[in-house]
């Protein structure tokens, strides 16, 4: 029998992630049904579908937006060239990239500019890495993604050539930790960003689940398979050594797997919406199962919205 069911904090939305709902939120308000978003405004199949059932129409290029509509381009970051399509087909974008998206793409354009080349540490097809490779096109450079040490062995540069690299915001810490050393030592001279580009709410979320994995026998992660950041959790808790699995919600959760498990860990990814989380501690509870909550880290992160919402909220064109 399921005794304990301990919920870890931080978790769910990030600061971005609430950010991008509101802003999607704040124009189907303002401008009413339907909205366009290009591209899932976050990667989590539930948030995504309330925001449908409240008029967004999700998209999954520009060419899709009708002209002259009100678009919002994702949380995730868009390539430049998208901008300049929505330009040209009047549409009047919202933009609702992270900032600590857009902190890398702004990396990006000063290392080109200075005369770098860039690699970046990401996966190969990402959606976020495809707008920060976009931000290249201008300069000439093709950038190699870095997914593994033999992706690293196979890059053609020099040892004293000017390198740099960026990473994508979501990473393993630990993994990410291992590619940078390597490629420290075949390009000595090779420099990163200021400020590491794994976001904070990845990196709370990461030291909380591995708190939480050392004191429970289970831990079921909230968030959708789509979900980089929930999928690393996932994988933090296993290398711990914690039967982990990732769930969106308590209709996936099987009985066979709690066999012999008295203490049950919950958390959720950065785009997965609370009232998901309580739904799970809810059947627990009924099953006679006590609550516990531990916070393992504050987070007391804001963005403010976008400007092009500013403008609007304030009697702007």
């Amino acid at each position: 029998m399921i005794e304990e069911v301990v919920v870890i904090s931080p978790r769910g939305f990030c600061a971005g992630v609430a950010r991008s709902v509101k802003v999607v939120e704040d124009c189907l308000r303002i401008f009413g049904a339907p909205v366009y978003i290009k591209h899932a405004i976050v990667h989590n199949k539930t948030v995504v579908h309330d925001l449908e059932e409240k008029g967004a129409v999700t998209v999954e290029s520009v060419s899709d937006i009708p002209r002259g509509s009100i678009a919002i381009f994702s949380a995730h970051g868009s390539p430049p060239a998208h901008y300049a399509e929505a330009r040209d087909r009047e549409i009047r974008v919202i933009d609702a990239t992270c900032p600590l998206v857009a902190k890398v793409h702004i990396e990006m354009h000063k290392f080109l500019k200075d005369g770098y080349r860039v690699v970046y540490i990401g996966h190969k097809g990402h959606v976020e890495g495809l707008g920060v490779i976009g931000e290249a096109q201008q300069y000439g450079q093709e950038i190699p993604v870095i997914e593994s040490v033999d992706d690293i062995e196979r890059l053609p540069y020099g040892a004293e050539e000017k390198i740099a690299m960026l990473t994508q915001t979501t990473l393993s810490i630990d993994e990410t930790r291992d590619l940078m050393k390597a490629l420290h030592k075949k390009f000595p001279m090779i420099i990163e960003a200021p400020a590491q580009d794994i976001c904070y709410a990845t990196t709370n979320r990461q030291q909380a689940i591995r708190a939480l994995a050392e004191e429970v026998d289970i831990v079921l992660v909230v968030g959708s398979q789509t979900s980089s950041n929930s999928k690393r959790l996932q994988e933090v808790a296993q290398q711990k050594g914690c039967l982990t699995y990732l769930i969106d919600s308590a209709e996936e959760i099987k009985k066979e797997w709690f066999s012999g498990v008295k203490k049950v860990g919950i958390t959720a990814g950065a785009s997965a919406p609370e009232y998901k989380v309580q739904e799970i501690v809810a059947q627990f509870v009924a099953g006679g199962a006590k609550y516990r909550e531990v916070e393992v880290i504050k987070e007391n992160i804001y963005f403010t919205e976008p400007i092009e919402l500013m403008k609007i909220k304030n009697g702007g064109i």
